[in-house]
């Protein structure tokens, strides 16, 4: 499983804008898509929230994918 970090530079990162900053979606947009199709998984629970809030510690996985997130 391929793996990425991000460093947050505020108290958190809203989902959504995670996964496009990373590019794992061309659009704020497609991905609120993904995590509406239940694309996503925070800390091994899908999650369906556009704008939850990812902290410092969080796993994100998406696609094959995880994203650790490092507060």
């Amino acid at each position: 499983m391929p793996q990425c970090t991000f460093q947050l530079e505020k108290e958190f990162i809203e989902l959504y804008v995670l996964l496009k900053l990373l590019a794992f979606a061309p659009s704020g947009g497609a991905a609120k898509a993904m995590i509406a199709a239940g694309q996503v998984s925070v800390d091994g629970v899908t999650e369906t929230r556009k704008a939850c809030k990812i902290r410092g510690n969080q796993v994100v996985r998406v696609a094959g994918d995880e994203i650790r997130v490092i507060g």
